[in-house]
């Protein structure tokens, strides 16, 4: 795994900040359309801006995933459930917002153009990842979860709250099976980034790793390695640029309610 090689070109470590929650903007964008969410309320646009549809939502949108003629949109409750404030996910139809089924997961991702997706849900028990046709019937399942990378076949960078953790960087294969790549140490690591020949960066507490289509790894920068015991106390993200990415780590502190500081770091990326 020696085709990308990162460089720490700035680092800064701030005061202040908080963990990331859902970006701004639409839940998805395709050729002009866009499905935008708030609070009770879903939103597709077309390309000249105009409301096609309006439809309420059972809680708060998160995420949304459009495959031909689909969208599947994942929320969350506004009430304490047996499930914390996981809401439905919806399958809807793209024409004009109807309710295809319910279903239950918290992340999810696009498989291709036939209005197929995959969902997966993790805790009391669930570690899964299950594949639905355009209907919302279950046509495959997996024992994992987590970040879903489609492309390169199904990939998923795993996260399952366990300490020490089990999570690794795989691939689903047809009929259930796994293809088991590189351990985690992070049980909670953050969406990965992608780069054009599949690669994928990996934030893993505290360093940055690259793992390749075949799922072989390479460290690229080891960033500020973060202790098991101190973990919990982080959340990540990677973000591309123009020159490069930048890698955040906020902190928690140990003892101040409310108190944060941020980690900065603006790379950039070359192959050897």
């Amino acid at each position: 795994m020696g085709s990308w090689q990162a460089t720490v070109m700035d680092y800064r470590h701030e005061p202040g900040g908080r963990p990331q929650g859902r970006p701004e903007g639409p839940l998805a964008r395709r050729d002009g359309w866009e499905v935008h969410g708030g609070d009770g309320e879903l939103s597709l646009t077309d390309a000249a801006g105009r409301v096609r549809w309006r439809r309420p939502c059972p809680g708060r949108p998160n995420a949304a995933h459009l495959s031909a003629d689909r969208v599947l949109v994942t929320t969350s409750s506004f009430e304490y459930t047996a499930w914390g404030h996981l809401g439905p996910a919806l399958l809807l139809d793209l024409a004009d917002g109807a309710l295809v089924t319910e279903l239950r997961g918290e992340h999810g991702a696009a498989l291709g153009a036939g209005g197929r997706f995959v969902l997966g849900l993790e805790g009391y028990g669930a570690f899964d990842t299950w594949a639905h046709d355009r209907d919302g019937a279950v046509v495959d399942a997996w024992r994992s979860y987590g970040h879903y990378v489609v492309g390169d076949g199904l990939r998923v960078v795993e996260t399952d709250r366990r300490h020490p953790t089990g999570s690794r960087v795989v691939r689903l294969l047809p009929g259930g099976a796994v293809e088991r790549g590189p351990l985690l140490a992070d049980a909670q690591a953050p969406a990965p980034l992608v780069l054009d020949d599949g690669t994928l960066l990996v934030l893993d507490a505290g360093v940055l790793r690259a793992v390749g289509p075949e799922l072989d790894d390479a460290v690229l920068a080891e960033l500020h390695p973060l202790p098991p015991e101190q973990r919990h106390r982080y959340t990540g993200a990677l973000h591309r640029t123009a020159e490069g990415l930048t890698a955040t780590l906020v902190e928690r502190h140990p003892t101040r309610m409310g108190g944060y500081s941020t980690r900065t770091w603006t790379l950039g990326l070359h192959r050897p």
